[in-house]
Formats: C-alpha cells, structure tokens, sequence
C-alpha cells in the first residue's frame, strides 16, 4: 500500500518538470536529468533505455538519489532503490504519459526499461520553512 504522501511526492517531480537522478559507477558518482514520472498502480516510474549507462549502473546497484526543485525556494530530496517492472502495461502507460517518447521507445521492445521508485527516504526542503518528511 502506498504512503499518504505519494500523490504529494509525484506532483512535486511533474511540477518540477526535470529532475536529475544520481546512480553510482563503480566508485564515481553520475548524475543526469529525466523528466518521467508516472504515478501507475501506486508507484511512481520512471523510463530510460536498457542500452544507457543509467540502466547498467542501477542493474548492479539500485540505490538512487534525486533531486529537483519546484520554484527557487523549494527542492526535494528521494532516495532509494529503483525496481525493473518492464510489464506491457507499465510501457504503455508510461508511453502515453510521454507520447514524445514514442519516437524513441515502443511498448514491449528490447529497449525500453521501466522502473518504479522503491523510495526510503523523501524531503521537501524550503527557505522559508521547515524540512517535510514525505511518507511515501
């Protein structure tokens, strides 16, 4: 069952419109923008392709971490670990989401890679208020 703070936590990415996603390789930190999020059966994805480097690094180690800010005062903070979930369905969804993807991506392919947001831990920090703990 999904937290309280799910719906709060994908408004915030949408809202956000591009956040960057950091994975680990080997010992280097990488971190690059995305712009998915699609809230699907009480999780949020995200969609990349099983050919870039970001799906090799979360293959051998899920833990993520994001960041995004919604306007110049508010950021969030997400980490976690990112689960494969590569159903026909999820692809579909995701893709209607995104239709720019389309020229990209097709539902069911060897490529497209869809992953769900396993999160441990989300903030929303401000300068003008306190930190607030999603519960996700």
């Amino acid at each position: 069952m999904a937290g309280k703070d799910l719906n709060k936590l994908h408004k915030f990415l949408k809202d956000a419109g591009t956040y960057y996603l950091a994975t680990q390789d080997g010992d280097t930190p990488r971190v690059r923008p995305f712009g998915t999020a699609l809230l699907f059966e009480d999780k949020i994805y995200v969609l990349t392709g099983k050919a870039k480097d970001v799906s090799k690094q979360l293959e051998k180690n899920p833990k993520f971490e994001i960041s995004a800010m919604d306007s110049p005062e508010r950021w969030i903070r997400v980490s976690g670990k990112l689960i494969e979930d590569n159903r026909i369905e999820v692809h579909n969804a995701i893709l209607e989401e995104y239709p720019h993807l389309k020229a990209s991506y097709t539902a069911g392919d060897a490529n497209t890679n869809t992953l769900y947001l396993d999160v441990d831990s989300a903030v929303i920090y401000s300068f003008t208020a306190e930190p607030e703990k999603l519960e996700v």
